[in-house]
Protein backbone atom coordinates (compact mmCIF):
# COMPACT_ATOMS: atom_id res chain seq x y z
CA UNK A 1 0.00 0.00 0.00
CA UNK A 2 1.43 3.05 -1.29
CA UNK A 3 -0.83 5.14 1.51
CA UNK A 4 -1.59 2.91 4.70
CA UNK A 5 -4.54 2.49 5.72
CA UNK A 6 -4.99 2.99 9.72
CA UNK A 7 -7.18 0.68 11.12
CA UNK A 8 -8.81 1.14 14.79
CA UNK A 9 -9.22 -2.28 16.69
CA UNK A 10 -11.02 -2.54 19.34
CA UNK A 11 -11.28 -5.59 21.66
CA UNK A 12 -11.48 -6.35 26.21
CA UNK A 13 -9.40 -9.49 25.72
CA UNK A 14 -5.62 -7.97 25.45
CA UNK A 15 -3.81 -11.68 23.58
CA UNK A 16 -6.70 -11.34 20.97
CA UNK A 17 -5.64 -7.96 20.23
CA UNK A 18 -2.01 -8.53 20.04
CA UNK A 19 -2.92 -11.17 17.74
CA UNK A 20 -4.99 -8.80 15.81
CA UNK A 21 -2.37 -5.93 15.87
CA UNK A 22 0.53 -8.14 14.50
CA UNK A 23 -1.75 -9.92 11.68
CA UNK A 24 -2.59 -6.07 10.41
CA UNK A 25 1.35 -4.55 10.83
CA UNK A 26 2.40 -7.74 8.71
CA UNK A 27 -0.39 -6.91 6.52
CA UNK A 28 0.76 -3.87 6.29
CA UNK A 29 -1.65 -1.09 7.59
CA UNK A 30 -1.50 0.81 10.33
CA UNK A 31 -3.13 -0.13 13.43
CA UNK A 32 -4.10 1.23 16.80
CA UNK A 33 -5.16 -0.79 19.49
CA UNK A 34 -7.42 -0.23 22.13
CA UNK A 35 -8.83 -2.40 25.06
CA UNK A 36 -11.19 -0.46 26.35
CA UNK A 37 -14.10 1.16 23.93
CA UNK A 38 -14.98 4.43 25.53
CA UNK A 39 -11.09 5.10 24.98
CA UNK A 40 -11.94 3.99 21.73
CA UNK A 41 -14.37 6.72 20.97
CA UNK A 42 -12.26 9.23 21.96
CA UNK A 43 -9.61 8.00 19.87
CA UNK A 44 -12.26 8.32 16.85
CA UNK A 45 -13.08 12.12 17.94
CA UNK A 46 -9.13 13.20 17.32
CA UNK A 47 -7.83 10.71 14.93
CA UNK A 48 -8.15 9.91 10.89
CA UNK A 49 -9.23 6.05 10.74
CA UNK A 50 -10.46 4.14 7.84
CA UNK A 51 -11.34 1.11 9.47
CA UNK A 52 -13.02 -0.04 12.93
CA UNK A 53 -13.00 -3.86 13.82
CA UNK A 54 -14.59 -4.02 17.00
CA UNK A 55 -15.28 -7.09 19.56
CA UNK A 56 -19.13 -7.82 19.93
CA UNK A 57 -19.46 -8.75 23.59
CA UNK A 58 -17.44 -6.21 26.01
CA UNK A 59 -18.20 -5.36 28.88
CA UNK A 60 -20.00 -1.65 30.35
CA UNK A 61 -19.91 -0.76 25.74
CA UNK A 62 -20.85 -3.19 23.69
CA UNK A 63 -20.05 -3.72 19.70
CA UNK A 64 -23.01 -2.96 18.93
CA UNK A 65 -22.87 0.42 20.73
CA UNK A 66 -19.71 1.00 19.20
CA UNK A 67 -21.26 0.57 15.92
CA UNK A 68 -24.66 2.68 16.36
CA UNK A 69 -21.52 5.02 17.82
CA UNK A 70 -19.31 5.28 14.74
CA UNK A 71 -22.56 5.01 12.33
CA UNK A 72 -23.66 7.98 13.87
CA UNK A 73 -20.83 9.80 14.07
CA UNK A 74 -18.68 8.70 11.44
CA UNK A 75 -20.73 7.23 9.05
CA UNK A 76 -17.68 6.96 6.20
CA UNK A 77 -15.77 4.58 8.36
CA UNK A 78 -16.95 0.73 8.00
CA UNK A 79 -16.85 -1.55 11.07
CA UNK A 80 -16.67 -4.85 11.00
CA UNK A 81 -17.96 -6.85 13.82
CA UNK A 82 -15.98 -9.29 15.50
CA UNK A 83 -17.57 -12.47 17.77
CA UNK A 84 -16.78 -15.86 19.55
CA UNK A 85 -20.71 -16.21 19.78
CA UNK A 86 -21.90 -16.09 16.38
CA UNK A 87 -24.98 -16.46 15.19
CA UNK A 88 -27.61 -15.76 12.46
CA UNK A 89 -29.59 -14.07 14.34
CA UNK A 90 -26.40 -11.75 16.06
CA UNK A 91 -25.18 -11.64 12.41
CA UNK A 92 -28.24 -10.13 10.88
CA UNK A 93 -28.83 -7.32 13.40
CA UNK A 94 -25.19 -5.66 13.56
CA UNK A 95 -26.05 -6.04 9.41
CA UNK A 96 -29.38 -4.25 10.04
CA UNK A 97 -27.37 -1.23 12.19
CA UNK A 98 -25.09 -1.01 9.28
CA UNK A 99 -22.30 -2.98 9.91
CA UNK A 100 -19.83 -3.85 7.23
CA UNK A 101 -19.14 -7.53 7.61
CA UNK A 102 -19.55 -10.33 10.39
CA UNK A 103 -16.98 -12.56 11.06
CA UNK A 104 -16.93 -15.09 13.99
CA UNK A 105 -13.85 -16.13 16.16
CA UNK A 106 -12.33 -18.09 15.60
CA UNK A 107 -11.64 -16.79 12.13
CA UNK A 108 -9.34 -17.71 9.35
CA UNK A 109 -6.69 -14.99 8.85
CA UNK A 110 -7.19 -15.16 5.25
CA UNK A 111 -11.36 -14.26 5.84
CA UNK A 112 -10.56 -11.16 8.07
CA UNK A 113 -7.98 -10.04 5.65
CA UNK A 114 -10.14 -9.94 2.44
CA UNK A 115 -13.07 -8.33 4.71
CA UNK A 116 -10.40 -5.58 6.15
CA UNK A 117 -9.14 -5.15 2.23
CA UNK A 118 -12.66 -4.57 0.77
CA UNK A 119 -13.74 -2.34 3.70
CA UNK A 120 -10.32 -0.35 3.66
CA UNK A 121 -11.28 0.43 -0.33
CA UNK A 122 -14.88 1.79 -0.05
CA UNK A 123 -12.82 3.54 2.98
CA UNK A 124 -10.64 5.29 0.30
CA UNK A 125 -12.90 5.87 -1.97
CA UNK A 126 -15.20 7.75 0.23
CA UNK A 127 -12.13 9.88 1.47
CA UNK A 128 -11.07 10.82 -2.09
CA UNK A 129 -15.05 11.45 -2.80
CA UNK A 130 -15.01 13.83 0.18
CA UNK A 131 -12.16 15.50 -0.53
CA UNK A 132 -13.41 15.99 -3.94
CA UNK A 133 -17.07 16.78 -2.63
CA UNK A 134 -15.59 19.51 -0.90
CA UNK A 135 -13.28 21.28 -3.18
CA UNK A 136 -16.56 21.24 -5.65
CA UNK A 137 -18.39 22.41 -2.88
CA UNK A 138 -15.88 25.62 -2.80
CA UNK A 139 -16.70 26.19 -6.93
CA UNK A 140 -19.73 24.75 -7.58
CA UNK A 141 -22.22 24.66 -4.75
CA UNK A 142 -24.00 22.12 -4.50
CA UNK A 143 -23.18 21.06 -8.19
CA UNK A 144 -20.71 17.92 -7.96
CA UNK A 145 -18.82 17.39 -11.20
CA UNK A 146 -16.98 14.28 -9.88
CA UNK A 147 -13.73 13.41 -11.92
CA UNK A 148 -9.85 14.16 -11.45
CA UNK A 149 -9.56 12.96 -15.70
CA UNK A 150 -7.82 15.37 -17.79
CA UNK A 151 -10.44 16.04 -19.78
CA UNK A 152 -12.57 16.67 -16.48
CA UNK A 153 -10.29 19.30 -15.43
CA UNK A 154 -10.06 20.60 -19.40
CA UNK A 155 -14.17 20.89 -18.60
CA UNK A 156 -13.61 22.76 -15.29
CA UNK A 157 -11.45 25.17 -16.83
CA UNK A 158 -13.46 26.53 -19.60
CA UNK A 159 -16.57 26.38 -16.78
CA UNK A 160 -14.14 28.92 -14.95
CA UNK A 161 -13.31 31.03 -17.93
CA UNK A 162 -16.93 31.54 -19.02
CA UNK A 163 -19.00 31.60 -16.13
CA UNK A 164 -18.36 35.20 -15.30
CA UNK A 165 -19.27 36.19 -19.14
CA UNK A 166 -22.81 36.94 -20.61
CA UNK A 167 -21.61 34.85 -23.67
CA UNK A 168 -24.52 32.37 -25.31
CA UNK A 169 -21.91 28.68 -24.65
CA UNK A 170 -23.20 25.78 -26.33
CA UNK A 171 -22.18 22.22 -24.15
CA UNK A 172 -22.28 19.43 -26.58
CA UNK A 173 -21.31 16.00 -25.67
CA UNK A 174 -23.20 12.58 -26.19
CA UNK A 175 -26.52 11.58 -23.82
CA UNK A 176 -25.72 11.29 -20.17
CA UNK A 177 -22.47 12.54 -20.18
CA UNK A 178 -23.77 15.77 -17.79
CA UNK A 179 -24.68 18.31 -19.78
CA UNK A 180 -26.91 20.17 -17.73
CA UNK A 181 -24.90 19.86 -14.08
CA UNK A 182 -22.11 22.05 -16.38
CA UNK A 183 -24.90 24.26 -17.38
CA UNK A 184 -25.99 24.75 -13.72
CA UNK A 185 -22.10 24.74 -12.79
CA UNK A 186 -21.64 27.71 -15.21
CA UNK A 187 -24.98 29.22 -13.35
CA UNK A 188 -24.05 29.07 -9.44
CA UNK A 189 -19.83 30.11 -10.85
CA UNK A 190 -21.51 33.64 -12.50
CA UNK A 191 -23.24 36.27 -11.38
CA UNK A 192 -26.12 35.24 -11.85
CA UNK A 193 -25.79 32.22 -9.51
CA UNK A 194 -28.54 34.44 -7.16
CA UNK A 195 -31.10 34.72 -10.10
CA UNK A 196 -33.50 31.40 -11.25
CA UNK A 197 -32.07 28.74 -13.34
CA UNK A 198 -34.50 27.34 -15.87
CA UNK A 199 -33.93 24.13 -17.82
CA UNK A 200 -36.12 23.52 -20.91
CA UNK A 201 -35.70 19.93 -22.79
CA UNK A 202 -36.35 21.09 -26.85
CA UNK A 203 -37.23 17.25 -27.51
CA UNK A 204 -39.80 16.54 -24.65
CA UNK A 205 -42.35 18.66 -26.05
CA UNK A 206 -44.13 18.79 -29.55
CA UNK A 207 -43.34 22.61 -31.46
CA UNK A 208 -46.81 24.18 -30.51
CA UNK A 209 -46.25 23.57 -26.89
CA UNK A 210 -42.52 24.37 -27.05
CA UNK A 211 -43.23 27.58 -28.27
CA UNK A 212 -45.97 28.14 -25.54
CA UNK A 213 -43.49 26.94 -23.10
CA UNK A 214 -40.76 29.03 -24.00
CA UNK A 215 -42.36 32.41 -24.78
CA UNK A 216 -45.71 32.19 -22.72
CA UNK A 217 -49.14 33.03 -23.89
CA UNK A 218 -52.27 35.13 -23.72
CA UNK A 219 -55.29 34.52 -22.62
CA UNK A 220 -57.49 32.78 -24.87
CA UNK A 221 -54.63 32.62 -27.36
CA UNK A 222 -55.37 29.22 -28.25
CA UNK A 223 -57.80 26.56 -27.15
CA UNK A 224 -57.40 25.67 -23.33
CA UNK A 225 -55.37 28.86 -22.73
CA UNK A 226 -57.71 30.18 -19.41
CA UNK A 227 -55.10 32.49 -18.87
CA UNK A 228 -52.01 34.63 -19.25
CA UNK A 229 -48.83 32.63 -18.61
CA UNK A 230 -45.31 33.20 -18.45
CA UNK A 231 -42.80 31.28 -20.46
CA UNK A 232 -39.08 30.08 -19.73
CA UNK A 233 -37.62 33.21 -21.13
CA UNK A 234 -39.41 34.92 -18.80
CA UNK A 235 -38.99 33.22 -15.78
CA UNK A 236 -35.44 32.86 -16.37
CA UNK A 237 -35.87 37.12 -16.04
CA UNK A 238 -31.96 37.93 -14.57
CA UNK A 239 -30.80 34.45 -14.28
CA UNK A 240 -29.89 31.21 -16.67
CA UNK A 241 -32.14 29.68 -19.50
CA UNK A 242 -30.73 25.98 -20.29
CA UNK A 243 -32.13 24.66 -23.80
CA UNK A 244 -31.34 21.31 -24.07
CA UNK A 245 -31.59 19.15 -27.38
CA UNK A 246 -31.16 22.55 -29.02
CA UNK A 247 -30.94 20.54 -32.14
CA UNK A 248 -34.81 19.80 -32.34
CA UNK A 249 -36.01 23.21 -32.52
CA UNK A 250 -37.95 23.33 -35.62
CA UNK A 251 -37.14 26.11 -38.72
CA UNK A 252 -39.97 28.06 -36.91
CA UNK A 253 -38.67 28.07 -33.40
CA UNK A 254 -35.06 28.50 -34.85
CA UNK A 255 -36.03 31.88 -36.16
CA UNK A 256 -37.88 33.20 -32.74
CA UNK A 257 -34.79 32.32 -30.60
CA UNK A 258 -32.83 33.78 -32.53
CA UNK A 259 -33.99 37.52 -32.57
CA UNK A 260 -34.06 36.75 -28.76
CA UNK A 261 -30.82 36.10 -28.61
CA UNK A 262 -29.87 39.39 -31.03
CA UNK A 263 -32.45 41.63 -28.81
CA UNK A 264 -33.50 39.89 -25.95
CA UNK A 265 -37.13 40.55 -26.65
CA UNK A 266 -39.74 38.56 -27.27
CA UNK A 267 -43.61 38.28 -27.38
CA UNK A 268 -45.80 36.17 -25.98
CA UNK A 269 -48.06 34.07 -28.05
CA UNK A 270 -50.88 35.28 -29.45
CA UNK A 271 -49.62 38.55 -27.82
CA UNK A 272 -48.64 42.10 -29.40
CA UNK A 273 -46.19 43.47 -26.42
CA UNK A 274 -42.76 43.38 -26.59
CA UNK A 275 -41.11 41.70 -23.25
CA UNK A 276 -37.73 42.57 -22.60
CA UNK A 277 -35.46 40.07 -20.61
CA UNK A 278 -32.01 40.24 -19.40
CA UNK A 279 -31.36 36.13 -20.12
CA UNK A 280 -27.76 34.21 -20.47
CA UNK A 281 -28.61 31.55 -21.99
CA UNK A 282 -26.66 27.70 -22.22
CA UNK A 283 -27.97 25.15 -24.71
CA UNK A 284 -26.66 21.67 -25.19
CA UNK A 285 -26.63 19.04 -27.66
CA UNK A 286 -25.77 15.35 -28.52
CA UNK A 287 -25.84 15.57 -32.04
CA UNK A 288 -22.98 17.45 -34.75
CA UNK A 289 -24.81 21.07 -34.84
CA UNK A 290 -22.37 21.79 -37.80
CA UNK A 291 -23.27 19.10 -39.91
CA UNK A 292 -26.92 19.80 -39.51
CA UNK A 293 -25.93 23.44 -40.81
CA UNK A 294 -24.52 22.00 -43.61
CA UNK A 295 -27.34 19.63 -44.44
CA UNK A 296 -29.53 22.74 -44.19
CA UNK A 297 -31.48 21.29 -41.07
CA UNK A 298 -30.17 23.82 -38.67
CA UNK A 299 -29.80 27.89 -39.45
CA UNK A 300 -26.09 28.54 -39.80
CA UNK A 301 -26.74 31.79 -38.19
CA UNK A 302 -28.27 30.36 -35.24
CA UNK A 303 -25.88 28.04 -34.77
CA UNK A 304 -23.24 30.54 -34.80
CA UNK A 305 -24.85 33.29 -32.02
CA UNK A 306 -25.28 29.91 -29.75
CA UNK A 307 -21.42 28.74 -30.54
CA UNK A 308 -19.73 31.78 -29.10
CA UNK A 309 -18.28 29.51 -26.08
CA UNK A 310 -18.04 25.80 -27.11
CA UNK A 311 -17.31 23.35 -24.07
CA UNK A 312 -17.26 19.86 -25.63
CA UNK A 313 -17.84 16.88 -22.45
CA UNK A 314 -16.22 13.47 -23.32
CA UNK A 315 -17.91 10.49 -22.86
CA UNK A 316 -17.11 8.48 -19.65
CA UNK A 317 -14.95 5.76 -21.91
CA UNK A 318 -12.52 8.55 -22.35
CA UNK A 319 -12.44 9.25 -18.74
CA UNK A 320 -12.22 5.90 -17.47
CA UNK A 321 -9.84 7.22 -14.24
CA UNK A 322 -13.33 8.93 -13.01
CA UNK A 323 -15.26 5.54 -13.10
CA UNK A 324 -13.98 4.26 -9.41
CA UNK A 325 -14.89 8.15 -8.03
CA UNK A 326 -18.53 8.11 -9.71
CA UNK A 327 -19.20 4.59 -8.10
CA UNK A 328 -18.38 5.55 -5.02
CA UNK A 329 -20.38 8.99 -5.28
CA UNK A 330 -23.34 6.80 -6.26
CA UNK A 331 -22.93 4.48 -4.03
CA UNK A 332 -22.95 6.96 -1.33
CA UNK A 333 -25.81 8.93 -2.54
CA UNK A 334 -28.21 6.49 -2.88
CA UNK A 335 -27.34 4.48 0.50
CA UNK A 336 -27.90 7.49 2.13
CA UNK A 337 -31.56 7.81 0.32
CA UNK A 338 -32.29 4.54 1.02
CA UNK A 339 -31.13 4.30 4.55
CA UNK A 340 -28.56 1.43 4.26
CA UNK A 341 -24.71 1.22 4.46
CA UNK A 342 -23.33 2.05 1.16
CA UNK A 343 -21.51 -1.34 -0.97
CA UNK A 344 -18.12 -2.36 -2.04
CA UNK A 345 -17.28 -3.33 -5.45
CA UNK A 346 -14.61 -5.67 -5.72
CA UNK A 347 -11.14 -4.91 -7.40
CA UNK A 348 -12.40 -7.53 -10.38
CA UNK A 349 -15.82 -6.09 -10.81
CA UNK A 350 -14.30 -2.54 -10.05
CA UNK A 351 -11.72 -3.35 -13.22
CA UNK A 352 -14.77 -4.70 -15.30
CA UNK A 353 -16.56 -1.35 -15.05
CA UNK A 354 -13.32 0.84 -16.07
CA UNK A 355 -13.04 -2.24 -18.70
CA UNK A 356 -16.60 -1.57 -20.36
CA UNK A 357 -17.28 1.17 -23.17
CA UNK A 358 -20.24 2.74 -22.20
CA UNK A 359 -22.72 3.56 -24.17
CA UNK A 360 -25.19 5.08 -22.09
CA UNK A 361 -22.39 7.26 -20.21
CA UNK A 362 -22.26 8.64 -16.65
CA UNK A 363 -25.94 7.77 -16.42
CA UNK A 364 -25.67 4.08 -17.34
CA UNK A 365 -23.13 4.13 -15.03
CA UNK A 366 -25.34 4.99 -12.06
CA UNK A 367 -28.54 2.83 -13.03
CA UNK A 368 -25.63 0.03 -12.88
CA UNK A 369 -24.90 0.69 -9.73
CA UNK A 370 -28.06 1.37 -8.67
CA UNK A 371 -29.52 -2.05 -9.67
CA UNK A 372 -26.26 -3.15 -7.84
CA UNK A 373 -27.18 -1.41 -4.66
CA UNK A 374 -30.81 -3.07 -4.94
CA UNK A 375 -30.31 -6.52 -5.97
CA UNK A 376 -26.97 -7.68 -4.24
CA UNK A 377 -27.55 -8.49 -0.42
CA UNK A 378 -24.27 -8.72 0.61
CA UNK A 379 -21.94 -5.93 0.95
CA UNK A 380 -19.31 -6.34 -1.63
CA UNK A 381 -20.77 -6.46 -5.60
CA UNK A 382 -18.65 -9.41 -7.12
CA UNK A 383 -18.31 -9.82 -11.15
CA UNK A 384 -21.29 -11.99 -11.26
CA UNK A 385 -23.48 -9.43 -9.74
CA UNK A 386 -22.84 -7.10 -12.98
CA UNK A 387 -25.37 -6.80 -15.76
CA UNK A 388 -24.99 -9.38 -18.61
CA UNK A 389 -23.71 -6.48 -21.00
CA UNK A 390 -20.84 -6.29 -18.88
CA UNK A 391 -19.65 -9.06 -18.02
CA UNK A 392 -20.19 -10.79 -20.90
CA UNK A 393 -17.03 -10.10 -23.77
CA UNK A 394 -19.46 -10.30 -26.87
CA UNK A 395 -21.66 -8.16 -25.50
CA UNK A 396 -18.85 -5.50 -24.85
CA UNK A 397 -17.34 -5.92 -28.13
CA UNK A 398 -21.01 -5.11 -29.81
CA UNK A 399 -21.56 -2.16 -27.76
CA UNK A 400 -18.15 -1.04 -28.60
CA UNK A 401 -18.86 -1.47 -32.69
CA UNK A 402 -22.12 0.11 -32.25
CA UNK A 403 -20.12 3.09 -31.24
CA UNK A 404 -18.39 3.56 -34.30
CA UNK A 405 -19.83 6.48 -36.63
CA UNK A 406 -21.31 4.81 -39.98
CA UNK A 407 -18.72 6.18 -42.15
CA UNK A 408 -15.36 5.46 -41.65
CA UNK A 409 -11.69 4.54 -41.92
CA UNK A 410 -10.96 0.92 -41.76
CA UNK A 411 -7.62 0.97 -41.04
CA UNK A 412 -8.16 3.67 -38.39
CA UNK A 413 -10.89 2.16 -36.96
CA UNK A 414 -8.87 -1.14 -36.48
CA UNK A 415 -6.46 1.00 -34.68
CA UNK A 416 -8.94 2.46 -32.39
CA UNK A 417 -10.39 -1.37 -31.40
CA UNK A 418 -6.86 -2.77 -31.17
CA UNK A 419 -6.33 0.50 -28.56
CA UNK A 420 -9.23 -0.16 -26.96
CA UNK A 421 -8.62 -4.15 -26.31
CA UNK A 422 -5.09 -3.22 -25.10
CA UNK A 423 -6.64 -0.25 -22.41
CA UNK A 424 -9.52 -3.17 -21.56
CA UNK A 425 -6.15 -5.88 -21.19
CA UNK A 426 -4.13 -3.30 -18.63
CA UNK A 427 -7.44 -2.61 -16.51
CA UNK A 428 -8.27 -6.57 -16.13
CA UNK A 429 -4.69 -6.99 -15.38
CA UNK A 430 -4.07 -4.26 -12.97
CA UNK A 431 -1.91 -3.00 -15.31
CA UNK A 432 0.69 -5.37 -14.87
CA UNK A 433 2.30 -5.17 -18.61
CA UNK A 434 2.99 -9.23 -18.50
CA UNK A 435 -0.13 -10.51 -17.22
CA UNK A 436 -1.72 -8.02 -19.88
CA UNK A 437 0.15 -9.18 -22.91
CA UNK A 438 -0.92 -12.81 -21.62
CA UNK A 439 -4.50 -11.66 -21.84
CA UNK A 440 -3.89 -10.52 -25.57
CA UNK A 441 -2.06 -13.36 -26.80
CA UNK A 442 1.29 -11.14 -27.57
CA UNK A 443 4.46 -10.58 -26.14
CA UNK A 444 5.36 -8.20 -23.07
CA UNK A 445 7.94 -6.26 -26.11
CA UNK A 446 4.75 -6.28 -28.74
CA UNK A 447 2.47 -4.53 -26.35
CA UNK A 448 5.01 -2.29 -24.90
CA UNK A 449 5.61 -1.73 -28.44
CA UNK A 450 1.48 -0.73 -29.11
CA UNK A 451 1.18 1.28 -25.37
CA UNK A 452 4.01 3.45 -26.96
CA UNK A 453 2.37 4.00 -30.39
CA UNK A 454 -1.05 4.59 -29.24
CA UNK A 455 0.02 6.95 -26.44
CA UNK A 456 -1.38 5.25 -23.14
CA UNK A 457 0.23 4.63 -19.78
CA UNK A 458 -2.86 3.93 -17.89
CA UNK A 459 -6.36 3.31 -17.81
Amino acid sequence: MSEKSHVLVIDDEKNYLLVLEALLLDAGYAVTAINDPETALAFLEESEVDVVVTDMKMPRVSGREVLERVKQSWPHIPVLIMTAFGSIESAVEVMKYGAFDYITKPFANDELLLSLHNATELSRAHRQYRLLQEAMEDRYGTHQIIGRSRGIRDVLAMVDRAAPSRSTVLITGESGTGKELVARAIHVTSPRKDGPFVSVNCMALNPGVLESELFGHEKGSFTGAVAMRRGRFEQADGGTLFLDEIAELTPDLQVKLLRVLQERRFERVGGGEEIEVDIRVVAATNKDLLHLVETGAFRDDLYYRLNVVEIPLPPLRERREDIPLLVAHFSEKLAAENGVAPKVFSTEALNYLIGYEWPGNIRQLQNVVERCMVLVQGQTIEVDNLPPEIRDEEAQFKSAVDLLPVQLDLADTLEKIEAALIRRALVRADLVQVKAAELLGISKSLLQYKLKKYGITGH
